[in-house]
């Protein structure tokens, strides 16, 4: 019998100790990921370089703009901008696409994601509208088309009618000027 309970006891102790090994191995891999400097706003895309997808998204509803239709990339630079009325992101978003919206090199679109009419048109007269476009995707559908993670999301549309760029998150001034501005001046150099 005594036997019996000393190996018991390596036994109960390995259980007890194996949760704490788990646990300590997944911080150490989150922690390695936190502290790479990897840029979590540039999440890879299997759409880069690929064609903008068919879309073909409603106006939004009391105000006087087109809705999105994809043979409106053809020819020119366009951003589409992923927003929603609740997304608190998109409201700390909003000044920086109201800047960018004063530059004319390129037109900027809104896909209004899971949102209500009266709430986004409440968020665009409250913040200003920088878009020449909104299509509203009540349901989701068009946004699973653009592989969209989450709101915020903004996509850089070639003349080619290709996307070139996909930023994750909020735009702030400094991700504007280091990562969109350089891509939307490259697509602007691009030839059809």
């Amino acid at each position: 019998m005594t036997t019996e309970s000393q190996t018991q006891k390596p036994r109960r102790r390995l259980i007890v100790l194996l949760p704490l090994a788990i646990f300590l191995a997944l911080a150490g891999i989150f922690l390695m990921q936190l502290l790479s400097g990897r840029d979590i706003s540039t999440v890879p895309s299997a759409l880069i370089g690929e064609p903008a997808p068919k879309t073909s998204l409603p106006p939004l509803e009391g105000i006087s703009l087109p809705g999105i239709e994809s043979t409106q990339f053809a020819g020119k630079v366009t951003l589409l901008n992923v927003f929603a009325s609740w997304c608190a992101p998109c409201r700390e978003e909003h000044p920086v696409l109201m800047a960018l919206a004063q530059d004319k090199r390129f037109g900027i679109v809104g896909l209004n994601y899971k949102d209500k009419p009266e709430n986004a048109r409440r968020f665009l007269g409250d913040l200003g509208n920088p878009y020449g476009a909104i299509g509203t995707d009540e349901a989701g559908r068009g946004a699973i088309d653009w592989g969209v993670y989450g709101v915020p999301e903004t996509f850089v549309i070639g003349k080619d009618g290709k996307i070139a760029f996909k930023h994750v998150g909020p735009l702030t001034v400094q991700s504007v000027q280091t990562a969109l501005l350089p891509q939307i001046e490259k697509a602007l150099a691009a030839t059809p």
